[in-house]
């Protein structure tokens, strides 16, 4: 194990270019406008790859398979919203008006909250490439959210009697059900108000006063 750190230290490593990190970025774009729009089985490679001005092998180029721009189009949503919420979950509190965070920015940005959207229920189609990273992320997203809780809850935060596991799932459940309201209709429903007044009715039910 030292020995592999000690190799990679060692090992110059080729830059990405600034101009190969933004034709990166813009096929990411591309890629979540047609995510949203068709769904993953229906868009087009090449669609994708002449919306940002490449031929076909030059998109290989950056991502060799679909299934390698999905997942970088996944882990770019993730990477985005996580200044909000924070690495540690150790803080209930900026957790959970973190999440608040999440669903502003989400409002600012429907064609990526819809390719998400879109995504996450094909995922639960069989054989979707996206099925594993979808059931990952939630596992992952609510095991934060309960020790979070769980540390509230030892920390004399939280009121004793709060069940993390059904709040975590309440949270989850919660954004992504607003937001498939909002993506119905943006324009009569506010999204972030509904959320933020949810999570204040939440802290008020469950801290220890």
């Amino acid at each position: 194990m030292n020995a592999s750190v000690s190799l990679d230290a060692a090992t110059p490593r080729r830059r990405k270019s600034p101009k190969g990190a933004a034709r990166r970025e813009a096929i990411l774009a591309a890629a979540m406008q047609h995510f949203a729009k068709d769904g993953y089985q229906s868009a087009s490679f090449a669609s994708i790859a002449l919306d940002v001005g490449l031929s076909l092998p030059g998109l290989l180029h950056y991502f060799p398979t679909k299934v390698d721009l999905l997942l970088a189009v996944l882990e770019k949503r993730d990477i985005d919203n996580a200044p909000h919420v924070g690495e540690d979950y150790r803080d209930w509190h900026k957790v959970l008006h973190g999440l608040v965070g999440v669903a502003e920015t989400n409002q600012t940005i429907p064609n990526v909250v819809q390719a998400f959207a879109v995504l996450n229920a094909e995922s639960l189609t069989a054989d979707h490439p996206a099925s594993a990273w979808f059931a990952s992320r939630v596992g992952t997203l609510k095991k934060n959210l309960v020790g979070c809780l769980q540390k509230g809850i030892a920390d004399s935060e939280i009121r004793p009697e709060t069940d993390p596991h059904s709040i975590a799932a309440e949270l989850i459940s919660m954004m992504d059900g607003l937001q498939m309201l909002w993506l119905r209709s943006p324009e009569e429903f506010d999204m972030v108000t509904v959320f933020s007044n949810y999570i204040k009715r939440l802290i008020d039910a469950i801290e220890l006063r």
